[in-house]
Protein backbone atom coordinates (compact mmCIF):
# COMPACT_ATOMS: atom_id res chain seq x y z
CA UNK A 1 0.00 0.00 0.00
CA UNK A 2 2.99 2.31 0.42
CA UNK A 3 3.47 3.02 -3.31
CA UNK A 4 -0.23 3.66 -3.92
CA UNK A 5 -0.38 5.92 -0.88
CA UNK A 6 2.66 7.91 -2.08
CA UNK A 7 1.12 8.34 -5.55
CA UNK A 8 -2.17 9.53 -4.09
CA UNK A 9 -0.46 11.96 -1.74
CA UNK A 10 1.96 13.30 -4.36
CA UNK A 11 -0.10 16.45 -5.03
CA UNK A 12 0.35 17.35 -1.34
CA UNK A 13 4.15 17.13 -1.47
CA UNK A 14 4.67 20.92 -1.73
CA UNK A 15 2.45 21.47 1.30
CA UNK A 16 4.26 18.81 3.31
CA UNK A 17 7.60 20.32 2.30
CA UNK A 18 6.47 23.79 3.30
CA UNK A 19 5.28 22.52 6.66
CA UNK A 20 8.63 20.87 7.28
CA UNK A 21 10.46 24.11 6.47
CA UNK A 22 8.18 26.09 8.81
CA UNK A 23 8.79 23.54 11.59
CA UNK A 24 12.55 23.89 11.13
CA UNK A 25 12.35 27.68 11.24
CA UNK A 26 10.22 27.61 14.38
CA UNK A 27 12.58 25.17 16.10
CA UNK A 28 15.62 27.35 15.30
CA UNK A 29 13.85 30.50 16.48
CA UNK A 30 12.96 28.80 19.76
CA UNK A 31 16.53 27.52 20.18
CA UNK A 32 17.91 31.02 19.71
CA UNK A 33 15.27 32.54 22.00
CA UNK A 34 16.30 30.30 24.90
CA UNK A 35 20.04 30.21 24.14
CA UNK A 36 21.79 31.25 27.37
CA UNK A 37 24.44 33.24 25.48
CA UNK A 38 21.73 35.25 23.74
CA UNK A 39 19.89 35.89 27.00
CA UNK A 40 23.10 36.99 28.75
CA UNK A 41 23.89 39.36 25.88
CA UNK A 42 20.39 40.82 26.12
CA UNK A 43 20.81 41.25 29.88
CA UNK A 44 24.05 43.18 29.32
CA UNK A 45 22.38 45.37 26.68
CA UNK A 46 19.47 45.98 29.04
CA UNK A 47 21.85 47.12 31.78
CA UNK A 48 23.56 49.47 29.32
CA UNK A 49 20.19 50.98 28.42
CA UNK A 50 19.48 51.57 32.12
CA UNK A 51 22.87 53.19 32.70
CA UNK A 52 22.45 55.37 29.61
CA UNK A 53 19.07 56.56 30.89
CA UNK A 54 17.14 55.07 27.97
CA UNK A 55 14.82 53.15 30.32
CA UNK A 56 13.69 53.66 33.88
CA UNK A 57 14.23 51.31 36.82
CA UNK A 58 10.71 49.86 36.63
CA UNK A 59 11.09 48.96 32.95
CA UNK A 60 14.51 47.49 33.65
CA UNK A 61 13.14 45.30 36.45
CA UNK A 62 10.26 44.04 34.29
CA UNK A 63 12.46 43.23 31.29
CA UNK A 64 15.18 41.72 33.45
CA UNK A 65 12.65 39.39 35.06
CA UNK A 66 11.47 38.24 31.62
CA UNK A 67 15.04 37.54 30.54
CA UNK A 68 15.85 35.66 33.72
CA UNK A 69 12.70 33.56 33.23
CA UNK A 70 13.96 32.66 29.74
CA UNK A 71 17.35 31.75 31.16
CA UNK A 72 15.74 29.55 33.78
CA UNK A 73 13.45 27.94 31.15
CA UNK A 74 16.57 26.89 29.23
CA UNK A 75 17.09 24.39 32.02
CA UNK A 76 20.19 22.82 33.48
CA UNK A 77 22.90 21.04 31.55
CA UNK A 78 25.18 18.82 33.54
CA UNK A 79 23.63 19.97 36.81
CA UNK A 80 24.15 23.67 36.21
CA UNK A 81 22.55 26.30 34.04
CA UNK A 82 24.00 26.93 30.60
Amino acid sequence: MGLVEEILLLPLAPVRGSLWVLQQIAAEAERQHYDPATVRRELAELEQRLLAGDIDEETFDRLEEQLLDRLQAAGPIGGEFR
